[in-house]
């Protein structure tokens, strides 16, 4: 069954049943789904046929759900793409992806706007939301005629395309095909035990895998959404309680942010059963606040990756803290020789707590079946119908998984890839720096914190005056350092190569001309 003819269902199940809710507006699934077809009348309209890509570029809201499902229902492949991204990123998905439509709202306007002014898209292949700008109103398309019914794509025709960062730090395409996203949708359920009508908290981004697979989860149990447009600990607890929220499935530093709030209250939380978290690491120490907080029937860490989407769950943290769990129900994995060039293959397999690379089997139903236009990421990430993570870990003598790093340096901040090359070539610009190198040093709130070891070229170096360079430089918010650290030197080989792990492990000296090793930027400053 196709996604559009999915949503169908569900309206036959329960056409008067909340599924969507963004501040004010709340919409039943008979009343969504007319809205829907309206919406997919107006895109067919535009030129949008099935296999086409309509690029999204939008914080949560009820226009980009809303989107998503005409998509679905018109066979067009949704394109969704991070809001945060500079200018160079965005023209970098719409040469990628060469979208028949872009769509975009006031969260990012300008900056998508400065993209498109390197391409040819007439005013008529453009949808606004919340800004006034040349193209075609989201309003507008509420008036159209609508479809009649979902165009009835195939198991295999692809439904979505997330961009996902790869080792050279551009931007990837992941197509995910209708049976490939709902069977995902379908293993989540089973494995956080969803119940029908389940309520779930929407502030996961709808151009990550999780904020998508909520939605699809939603649809397919005729859950409400409730939809969050920016991520603020205090007003989602309100949220929570407020809407009887009964599921969350968030980063790590989501639970963090609201645990750190005064008003959190456990009593206030009772509507909450199921807590899951993915997409970064998650310390023992909040894990078992998170247990003892919230009080939670089901709390679980959720491996897995936007390709083949679960790796392995595991559901008793209360009982073994780090833990990775078990391989899903639609997976097979394997802990192999790690290599970092990509010699290692599937059947060098690793004995119990013995550290290597994670790999997963391509042959399960919710995994995609190779890269946008990368065949050369698909020859290094896929060998002999198995999927390199990239991703080191051991199993443990119960067969459970533990996650130890990342093979390469990539570092994972509050659930975004951030590639300390493009923030080090950054530093390199600046008449401060000699020489910068970043790594990703554990943090209970955001899993890993971006931290810059710098040589300094002049003593007026300082975190304040290398944050305010990086704030007025091209480099996204989100990629900042949240730190700085002026070492004497730092450590290479003989070769002259950087040994990253060194600084990860606190082998440098630090420069005696600065007042501290850790200059920490204030908290407040780098909320966003």
């Amino acid at each position: 069954m196709d996604l559009g003819t999915a949503f169908d269902a569900s309206v036959a199940r329960q056409p008067g049943a909340l599924a969507f809710v963004d501040g004010e507006l709340r919409r039943d699934f008979a009343s969504w789904q007319k809205e829907i077809r309206c919406v997919a009348g107006g895109l067919s309209a535009m030129g949008l046929q099935a296999d086409d890509r309509l690029v999204c570029i939008m914080a949560n809201r009820y226009e980009m759900a809303t989107l998503y499902w005409a998509c679905q229902m018109l066979g067009a492949v949704f394109t969704p793409f991070n809001w945060r991204a500079t200018t160079n990123d965005i023209a970098f998905i719409l040469e990628d992806a060469d979208p028949q439509i872009v769509a975009f709202d006031d969260s990012c306007d300008e900056a998508v706007q400065s993209a498109l002014g390197g391409f040819n898209f007439s005013e008529d292949a453009l949808v606004t939301a919340g800004v006034d700008l040349p193209g075609i109103a989201f309003a507008k398309l509420l008036k159209s005629d609508p479809v009649n019914s979902p165009v009835g794509a195939r198991d295999e025709d692809i439904c979505l395309m997330l961009y996902t960062s790869g080792t050279t730090g551009k931007p990837k395409g992941v197509p995910r095909s209708h049976r490939a996203e709902r069977t995902a949708a379908a293993s989540v359920i089973a494995h956080l035990r969803y119940r029908f009508g389940d309520c779930a908290l929407g502030v996961m981004p709808l151009f990550h895998t999780m904020g998508i697979r909520i939605l699809l989860c939603s649809m397919m149990i005729n859950g409400a959404l409730i939809n969050m447009r920016g991520f603020n600990g205090a007003a989602a607890l309100k949220l929570i309680e407020d809407e009887n929220i009964n599921s969350l499935f968030l980063v790590p530093t989501m639970f963090h942010d609201m645990l750190a709030q005064e008003t959190f209250a456990t009593d206030a939380m009772s509507s909450v059963q199921n807590i899951a978290y993915a997409g970064m690491s998650m310390t023992s120490e909040l894990e078992q606040r998170c247990v003892e907080r919230f009080q939670p029937e089901i709390f679980a860490n959720y491996y897995g990756s936007s390709e083949i989407f679960t790796f392995s769950v595991c559901d008793h943290l209360d009982r073994k803290p780090g833990s990775a769990g078990w391989p899903g129900i639609n997976q097979k994995i394997r802990v192999v020789r790690a290599d970092a060039d990509g010699g290692a293959m599937p059947n060098e397999t690793l004995s119990p707590n013995e550290i290597g690379e994670v790999i997963a089997t391509m042959e399960s139903p919710e995994a995609f079946r190779g890269y946008w236009k990368r065949p050369d990421a698909d020859e290094k990430a896929i060998r002999d119908g198995w999927y390199f993570t990239g991703d080191l870990g051991y199993f443990d003598e119960d067969g459970e998984l533990f996650l130890a790093g990342r093979i390469d340096d990539m570092i994972i901040s509050g659930g975004e890839n951030i590639h300390p090359e493009e923030v080090e070539d950054t530093l390199s610009d600046c008449d401060l720096v000699s020489t910068a190198a970043v790594v990703g040093l554990p943090d209970e709130r955001w899993g890993q914190k971006v931290v810059a070891f710098i040589e300094a070229a002049s003593e007026k170096a300082g975190a304040k005056a290398l944050d305010e360079f990086c704030t007025n430089s091209a480099l996204a918010r989100f990629k900042r350092p949240k730190a700085y650290v002026f070492v004497e030197a730092l450590p290479k080989s003989a070769s002259g190569k950087l040994l990253r792990r060194h600084l990860r492990d606190g082998d440098y000296v630090v420069s005696p001309k600065f007042d501290s090793t850790l200059q920490e930027l204030d908290s407040k400053e780098r909320e966003e």
